[in-house]
């Protein structure tokens, strides 16, 4: 089998998440969105699929690194692949992002699962059939009866709960939203969430990335008192002295790094200075699924949990197979939101959740999405 070509389809679709000015998504009017689908075809007719933002799948990028190092290799030679793009980043000048290699690595585990028949989780090797999900709260706005107070969260808090979530993970309110970053308001709203769930509900805080560390302290103090179970990202991830700082001065389990550049290198440079109390690792920050498994077996060897950072297809298929890990991202949830209805580009959601809490292992072959392919072509770009 080898590679015969490396495609980029670009289309239309429509979409009630809007990005404010930092990236972070909110609810709004119903809005036309591009979205990027990579396809890697195979001389047998096998293909992989993987979704990514049209800026990450640009043609000066697959053209000058992906064909050149993809067309006519074997696409089952996913470590030699991965490596062969990846050593090309240093001298792209930035250009070669850690995402535009991870579309490349999920297009190739995707063609092996289709072209095998079998889910992703187990040509990995699977560990567990379901996984609990937390419900990752989108951050604090200014939309009356959404997200623009600590009582709005502590009612959302209650939705979720009724809906079967077991865990809750808040996102609070950060730039452009009017007077963030607020260190009481961000104590607030999860002392109002604690209040409203009560003590056997699991309740996380992501917070605002660039906190000080005397306001980091703060607020992971407060975590403390409500029995948080994690303090994710409250700082710049740059300076991975001030996690081990926090970390050594906080009872409540610091996590990351998230977005840290670097891949499975930097992960490893943070659990041999104890860095965080638990890591934290996904496709998309990671630069694949094949720099990912390393991240979690770097942190099972060094009896670290290993929480996965963000939904999708992807990153559930790899929380069947990590058994140092404890929860999936399922979100970002808002009241404002139907989280159960598809992208118009997919026929179902990948993850689908039990009135128990549980997301399970897909079963369809590949990394698990059900990619509606009529959807794309009728809304393709040309």
């Amino acid at each position: 089998m080898k590679i015969t070509d490396v495609i980029v389809t670009k289309f239309v679709h429509k979409t009630r998440k809007h990005q404010d000015s930092h990236g972070h998504s909110h609810p709004g009017p119903e809005k036309d969105a591009t979205q990027a689908m990579l396809t890697v075809r195979a001389d047998d007719g096998s293909e992989g699929y993987a979704f990514q933002s049209p800026d990450a799948l640009r043609p000066g990028i697959v053209d000058k690194y992906f064909r050149p190092m993809l067309i006519g290799e074997d696409p089952m030679a996913r470590e030699r692949l991965w490596q062969r793009i990846e050593h090309q980043q240093r001298g792209s000048g930035g250009h070669l992002a850690d995402r535009s290699i991870g579309a490349v690595d999920q297009a190739l585990w995707d063609l092996a699962g289709r072209a095998l028949g079998l889910p992703m989780h187990r040509l990995i090797g699977t560990y567990r059939n379901k996984i609990l999900a937390y419900g990752s709260i989108m951050c604090g706005d200014e939309l009356e009866g959404g997200l623009s107070t600590p009582e709005d969260y502590g009612r959302f808090a209650k939705t979720l709960v009724a809906r079967g979530y077991k865990a809750i993970k808040l996102h609070t309110w950060m730039p452009p939203a009017k007077g963030a970053p607020n260190v009481k308001l961000d104590i607030a709203a999860c002392a109002a969430v604690r209040d409203a769930v009560g003590p056997d509900i699991a309740l996380m805080l992501d917070g605002y990335h660039w906190y000080s560390r005397s306001n980091a302290l703060k607020i992971g103090k407060a975590l403390e008192e409500l029995d948080f179970l994690w303090f994710e990202e409250p700082m710049d991830e740059t300076s991975m002295s001030s996690y081990r700082w926090l970390s050594q001065n906080l009872s409540i389990p610091v996590i990351g790094p998230e977005s840290a550049p670097g891949k499975h290198h930097t992960r490893a440079e943070w659990i041999r200075n104890d860095a965080s109390d638990i890591m934290r690792c996904g496709v998309l920050n990671a630069g694949g699924i094949t720099p990912m498994i390393k991240v979690a077996h770097l942190a099972e060897s060094h009896g670290l949990d290993c929480e996965l950072h963000g939904n999708g297809a992807a990153n559930l298929s790899l929380c069947m197979t990590v058994p140092n890990c404890t929860y999936y991202e399922r979100g970002l949830l808002h009241p404002f939101l139907d989280y159960e209805v598809p992208a118009l580009y997919l026929n179902t959601i990948c993850d689908p959740m039990d009135e128990e809490g549980y997301v399970h292992a897909p079963d369809i072959p590949g990394i698990g999405d059900d990619i509606n392919f009529d959807y794309i072509r009728d809304h393709q770009i040309p």
